[in-house]
């Protein structure tokens, strides 16, 4: 005799993404102890949470009180251009005689905000094409394939070069989609082959045997499963962002004054080693932890979401 159906009792189709959740729950849960008691995932977390803080409310961290953009040439008629670090000046003054410790605070905001915009949108473009390519393969994915060799075959600082020299204005906006344009086909590699090895799974063709749609299948058990790479190298690829567009910056194709960010500081000071050295040393150390930081937490992530690291 056949049970009456209950309300609260879940269907076949809802039983079988119930089992594909709970290991999906115990990677992260697992990941997240591993991680807890790694020191260089909690350095390299303050790090990336500190820089994220000065680029958001960088006001809060300008204990200097001076404007970034207020640059006296003289100061009671003494001169305030390439001072070296001092009481008054923490880090200086630059060539114009804007105070060097407010500049390189406000500098993080241009420069990390580059690097997230550019890292989520090619993280989403990486993630709908190439799960589309490794779970519908065939001609969907060789066309796919085929275009992200072309853009693959483009070096990144080379081809922000020949793009943006194009412009005579460049802000944030364009150094941006350069990047994303010229920086997603790595990432789409990963995505694609992480579909690939989750579609093969059990719950997948259990879940396409009780009549789940494709794009439910890709929703909720493809991408779930295949993700921890892909957020793995988004978070270095952050910091690879960041010295890019500090790159081009220094080789005068990127951001224009009077945008204010670490890779024109650099390119500003570029001439200015010997005479004084501070013009480099603090945006460059600056952009170096910060870089460092997301690197570091990238492989913290690797080490804690690859079961074979363990």
């Amino acid at each position: 005799m056949t049970e009456p159906f209950n309300e609260g009792t879940p269907t076949p189709l809802e039983a079988v993404e119930g089992l594909k959740t709970g290991p999906e729950a115990s990677l992260w849960s697992d990941a997240w102890r591993q991680l807890r008691r790694r020191p260089m995932f909690i350095i390299s977390a303050f790090l990336v949470v500190l820089m994220m803080l000065i680029a958001l409310f960088p006001g809060l961290f300008n204990f200097s009180g001076y404007d970034p953009r207020d640059c006296p040439l003289a100061v009671d008629g003494v001169p305030n251009v390439r001072l070296g670090p001092s009481a008054e000046h923490w880090f200086g003054t630059d060539l114009l005689g804007c105070d060097y410790y407010a500049r390189v605070i406000y500098g993080a905001r241009v420069s990390i905000s580059i690097g997230i915009i550019v890292t989520v949108f090619s993280t989403l473009v990486s993630l709908v094409f190439g799960s589309i390519a490794g779970y519908y393969g065939g001609f969907i994915d060789t066309f796919i394939a085929r275009i992200t060799d072309v853009v693959f075959a483009i070096p990144v600082i080379l081809g922000g070069i020949l793009i943006l020299s194009l412009f005579r204005q460049r802000g944030i906006l364009l150094v941006s989609v350069v990047l994303i344009v010229l920086g997603w086909p790595t990432m789409l590699r990963l995505a694609r082959s992480s579909v690939l090895s989750v579609k093969e799974n059990e719950y997948v063709d259990a879940a396409r045997a009780l009549g789940a749609s494709n794009f439910r299948i890709i929703r909720r058990h493809i991408l779930p499963n295949s993700l921890a790479p892909v957020i793995v190298y988004a978070t270095i690829t952050v910091g690879v962002i960041i010295s890019a567009e500090a790159a081009l910056s220094f080789l005068g194709v990127g951001l224009q004054l009077p945008a204010i960010s670490w890779g024109l500081m650099l390119a500003a000071a570029q001439n200015r080693l010997r005479t004084d050295p501070h013009l480099l040393l603090f945006p460059g150390l600056f952009l170096s932890i910060t870089v460092f930081a997301f690197i570091l937490l990238g492989d913290a992530l690797r080490d804690a979401l690859d079961p074979r690291l363990r």
